[in-house]
């Protein structure tokens, strides 16, 4: 699945990825491929990102915004 990951001033990161996790505002949740779409806002916490290759990235954030739809996920945060 393609995860669009980006802060109000840059690209976090771009990229084919396995699974998203976020700190949703209603609690932390997965995303994996074939996900049901979905719009959620994102409280303060941490992105844990794991690529195709398996490689874990993470990323802190205050807030922001998760949409996923037809394998395609695109986050908004402020870092």
């Amino acid at each position: 699945m393609q995860l669009e990951l980006i802060s109000t001033n840059q690209t976090l990161f771009s990229g084919e990825i396995y699974l998203i996790q976020v700190p949703g505002s209603k609690g932390s949740f997965e995303v994996l491929n074939n996900h049901v779409p979905i719009v959620s806002s994102l409280e303060s916490g941490k992105i844990k990102i794991i690529t195709n290759s398996g490689e874990e990235r993470f990323f802190n954030i205050k807030d922001g915004f998760i949409e996923v739809k037809n394998n395609v996920v695109n986050v908004l945060v402020t870092t």
